[in-house]
């Protein structure tokens, strides 16, 4: 991992970002409404936590067959992939609501969902939304040697089959954040200074780490134990309900960023970039199925990404009304924006640009 980071251009001669963030503005103050999280969104956030939490107390409490334990590890798993999306990832960036503490109650939901508020805001807002698409410096691009997500990654023969098996890999994402991840990435970030907001000590934020783990392990693994659920069924039940929010998580992740439109620009010897930040976002992401009412529901708007790496700020639940602005100003200025119409070709895209960068460069 790169550790100097790149600095983006200064000036845009497009004036694209001054433009926008106006008009932007304009709708919010125009129509007399927040930018951040309403009654849409509080709604949504007592839905998904139901959908996570009345099957566990239902396997805690009734006695059933195990493939009724198995379906309802994979409903917690939709659920959990829902809350992620929506409830935590609006508080961690701080718009599910005005009030900060409401905003740090939410974010803090990461804590039942298997991960770590401080890893989450610095690999996520810090690392990725400041260096979108950027090798060695933004993270989700890093799947160590398995999978090949860049042109500038080593290539290996194995790779030729990464849009074959790189599914199935997609499932462990929060698993590993359970067990190993936050481990490893507190370390890092603690050793390169790395922090979100106000930094904090590395013994709070170790301490922090550990005791929420526990919390966790108790809540998911030894209580259910502790009521008499044999201890083999509760492992595999952790484990379907990691992997089905896993597999969802990462696949609408990847058809933001990892597909054939979208680029990995990296900085010129001097460290800087050739665009402003703005502009880079539009680069580096795209849209998909942004008229489909249930994707957007469910992913918490992350397939209106370009609206949402512009304006972090603002609450998933306003970047279909401002999806427009952002496409006309965009178009104004000549620059794209990059959408796929429909979920379904936004997967395929993936598969195929995953397949294409397995390719063996020498052969290309």
């Amino acid at each position: 991992m790169n550790t100097t980071a790149p600095t983006f251009a200064k000036q845009d001669k497009l004036k694209f970002f001054r433009t926008l963030n106006s008009r932007v503005n304009n709708y919010f103050k125009e129509n007399n409404i927040s930018k951040a999280g309403n009654w849409k969104l509080h709604l949504k956030a007592v839905i998904l936590f139901t959908v996570f939490l009345v099957p566990y107390f239902l396997i805690l409490t009734l006695d059933m067959p195990f493939w009724a334990h198995l379906l309802l590890t994979i409903v917690m798993g939709i659920g959990m992939a829902g809350l992620g999306m929506n409830v935590m990832h609006d508080g961690n960036h701080g718009s599910y609501s005005n009030k900060n503490w409401v905003n740090k109650i939410m974010g803090g939901t990461i804590y039942v969902l298997a991960g770590n508020v401080y890893n989450w805001q610095v690999q996520h807002n810090v690392l990725h939304h400041t260096y979108t698409n950027i090798p060695g410096h933004d993270e989700d691009l890093d799947a160590g040697r398995i999978i090949r997500f860049t042109k500038s990654a080593p290539w290996h023969s194995f790779h030729r089959f990464q849009h074959y098996y790189s599914v199935f890999l997609y499932g462990l994402l929060t698993f590993n954040w359970a067990l190993t991840t936050d481990f490893k990435q507190m370390r890092n970030y603690i050793k390169r200074k790395l922090s979100y907001g106000e930094p904090k000590s590395p013994k709070i934020l170790w301490t922090t780490l550990i005791i929420t783990k526990i919390i966790y392990v108790s809540i998911w693994i030894v209580m259910p134990i502790l009521i008499g659920i044999v201890w083999w069924k509760v492992l595999i039940g952790f484990f379907v309900m990691h992997y089905t929010a896993g597999l969802i998580l990462s696949i609408v992740f990847q058809l933001a960023h990892v597909v054939d439109e979208t680029e990995n620009p990296s900085p010129n010897e001097l460290g800087e970039m050739e665009n402003t930040w703005a502009v880079h976002q539009l680069f580096t992401t795209t849209n998909f199925a942004p008229k489909n009412w249930l994707v957007n529901w469910y992913t918490g708007g992350l397939n209106h990404q370009i609206e949402h790496h512009i304006f972090p700020n603002i609450s998933h639940i306003h970047y279909g009304k401002i999806a427009k602005i952002v496409r006309e100003t965009a178009q104004e200025c000549n620059l794209p924006y990059y959408e796929y119409k429909t979920m379904r070709s936004a997967v395929i895209a993936h598969f195929k640009h995953l397949k294409e960068l397995g390719t063996n460069p020498e052969m290309a």
